[in-house]
């Protein structure tokens, strides 16, 4: 008799975890568990991404996931940028100004560890001149104008091998 409210107490209380789990998450993104393997639950961490103090840098938490089976997952984190880049020759003199978008993209494959345990790493992304539209001309430097680059927005996926859906995903 013990055993069944125990047991009863246990499911109540994962449901009750699982509700404030999903509700602290959905302020940020959608977790949508039928992307996912049957069973699939957060077992540690935080779900979620934060942008820095510089308002440029975005960073997702590491957390880990729970009754995936060996199933992987493909995670990805892109920031999209705009800002104008000066191009200054061999003189330092300012030659030209460009508008430019960029995006900056840190992805890969989580493989589940053991026990059907998927730890997912920490994610970071932040502007990189490299990345913008280069100078015209190669003999040119080209560097950020003040105020740019600005952040217009990010997205961060999780998706399941063999699900055609994101699993989390966080604007």
């Amino acid at each position: 008799m013990h055993k069944k409210r125990a047991i009863k107490r246990n499911v109540l209380l994962a449901l009750v975890i699982g509700a404030v789990a999903a509700l602290a998450t959905g302020a940020f993104g959608t977790i949508n568990p039928a992307n996912a393997p049957s069973g699939t639950h957060l077992q540690a961490g935080t779900i979620g991404c934060t942008v820095g103090s510089d308002g440029l840098t975005v960073t997702c938490s590491a957390f880990e996931l729970a009754g995936v089976g060996n199933t992987n997952a493909f995670v990805s984190l892109t920031a999209n940028y705009s800002g104008v880049v000066d191009c200054f020759n061999r003189g330092g003199n300012l030659v030209e100004s460009h508008e430019t978008t960029f995006s900056a993209t840190n992805e890969g494959t989580e493989r589940p560890t053991r026990n059907g345990r998927l730890r997912v790493a920490a994610r970071s992304v932040s502007p990189d001149l490299d990345l913008a539209e280069p100078c015209p001309n190669p003999n040119w430097t080209p560097r950020f104008h003040e105020g740019s680059p600005v952040l217009d927005g990010f997205t961060y996926t999780l998706t399941f091998a063999g699900f055609t859906n994101p699993y989390i995903s966080l604007p």
